[in-house]
């Protein structure tokens, strides 16, 4: 849509003038769809996600544990639907909070703005952490040295910032290239390890008669899988540094979503026929996926380690650019401290976010490691047990955020563009992607779990109450906020 076009009621072509934060206007038009699609795949981080959640994913639902994934491509590609309808009418920098708040109104924007900020930032986290633990992993094994994790995780993330501070252009091309190293590695072991099990093959992890106790086997299994695609929204926060926005978000979307779908189910298959279809086996091993390599060819498991490196890399440039950029957008319009929403002056980049985004990240690294030396409990301070631990916090917020979305969707199409509104896009698919996420969030919170994973369904309420308080109280003092949410559109 031209800006000269005319806009459905209720949604404004420009903000207000005087509406703080108009002037801090991103790089505008310099990312392609290619660019917004692989900084999405980079921030899914497919080798990093599947070598250290595909273990736990077969633990779960067994030998068939690619349904799972199938099942986890299904949801999401709902998910997509409600992103990409969405974007196709108000491409915003500020995604889901954007998206909420145009439906609910300001409350629900502040609201949902902490959520999402905090969650992306305890998952952001992880990364962090796992991006120095899993380079420490590698050079102990190859190289026999000793390097503290925590010494290598400031090293890489400090060097990560500085490129993202540059320009979204050179760090979305970096993370993109990240991304392609990667999925060139991980497709080779594939390949080779299938060919090498040739005679073995079957079809038996795609038969449901092999899921461990059946349904309930593939509902326990199934938020591991939905875990596996998490960044699939990226594209959505980069809106406004891409061209033609209402067209190649969604478009980055959906092809993000079907290549790692793909992607992952051929990595699961060659993984799980390449322990000889022992979940038992394959559970026990440190990390699947490599031991395959191992046992298929020697040094294509170095290049599995080079993956995964890369993949961490890639997910800590592409995940920070995009999700502090929500962040931002929420600052630049005054749902959150405006010092929060300004750019870089000649390099248009969200440098105050960037930096909160990454050192609340790391402070709560630091928390959780104090916390261990303080409880006598060093053993388990690692960063693969740090990274499953704030992965699962980060992500049940973020699946809050991805409900709601679900549920705004219908109520943005009725109130802003009735003339489009379509049953099956804006009520149906949206219904089916809020009973996907309701899924994960119930074997997320459900009684029984171990420490610390009991009380994160806790810490996730508490979350949620404080954001809505304190979001009633700015909206009762800030009469214009509502009027903010969104006044900023992507291409406008």
């Amino acid at each position: 849509m031209s800006s000269s076009e005319s806009l459905p009621l209720g949604e404004s072509k420009s903000p207000p003038v005087g509406i703080a934060g108009h002037e801090h206007r991103l790089h505008r038009g310099v990312l392609g769809i290619m660019d917004i699609s692989a900084a999405t795949m980079a921030n899914i981080g497919p080798a990093m996600s599947f070598f250290f959640g595909f273990g736990f994913l077969a633990l779960t639902a067994g030998v068939a544990s690619p349904l799972t994934i199938v099942a986890a491509i299904v949801a999401i590609a709902f998910l997509g639907n409600t992103l990409s309808q969405f974007s196709r009418a108000q491409p915003s920098t500020g995604g889901f909070i954007t998206f909420v708040g145009k439906s609910f109104g300001g409350t629900s924007a502040v609201a949902t703005a902490l959520m999402a900020g905090l969650g992306y930032i305890i998952a952001m986290s992880s990364v962090i952490a796992i991006s120095g633990g899993f380079l420490s992993i590698t050079l102990n094994y190859y190289l026999g040295w000793n390097i503290p994790w925590g010494i290598l995780t400031v090293i890489l993330t400090a060097s990560a910032v500085f490129m993202m501070i540059r320009g979204v252009s050179i760090s979305t091309k970096v993370a993109g290239l990240f991304f392609a190293f990667e999925m060139l590695v991980l497709v080779t072991v594939s390949v080779a390890a299938l060919i090498k099990n040739g005679g073995q093959l079957s079809l038996t992890p795609f038969e449901p008669s092999h899921i461990t106790n059946g349904f309930s086997g593939l509902a326990a299994g199934f938020p591991l899988a939905v875990y596996l695609f998490i960044g699939w929204e990226n594209s959505a926060a980069l809106a406004e540094e891409t061209d033609d926005p209402r067209r190649n978000v969604p478009r980055a979307v959906f092809a993000s979503i079907g290549i790692m779908g793909i992607s992952y189910l051929i990595f699961a298959y060659a993984t799980v026929s390449g322990f000889g279809y022992n979940v038992t086996k394959l559970g026990a091993a440190p990390i699947p996926f490599i031991t395959v390599a191992h046992s298929t060819l020697g040094v294509l498991a170095f290049f599995a380690y080079l993956a995964g490196l890369t993949s961490t890399l890639g997910a800590l440039i592409a995940g920070t650019n995009s999700q502090a950029r929500l962040v931002f957008n929420a600052g630049r319009e005054g749902l959150l401290p405006g010092w929060i929403g300004k750019v870089h002056s000649t390099r248009r980049t969200p440098m105050n976010a960037i930096y909160l985004f990454v050192s609340i990240s790391t402070l709560i690294i630091g928390g959780w490691a104090l916390g261990h030396v303080i409880g006598g409990t060093t053993g388990s301070l690692d960063p693969i047990n740090y990274f499953f631990e704030s992965s699962t916090m980060g992500t049940i917020l973020v699946l809050v955020v991805y409900l709601l979305a679900n549920l705004a969707l219908p109520f943005y199409y009725r109130k802003y563009r009735p003339q489009e509104f379509s049953v099956v896009k804006h009520v149906l698919l949206p219904t089916l992607g809020a009973v996907a996420i309701v899924i994960p969030l119930y074997y997320l919170a459900k009684p029984g779990q171990a420490t610390p994973y009991n009380w994160f369904p806790y810490a996730a309420l508490a979350v949620v109450v404080i954001a809505v308080i304190y979001a009633y109280i700015l909206n009762s003092r800030d009469a214009e906020l509502a009027g903010r949410v969104g006044s900023l559109v992507a291409d406008e």
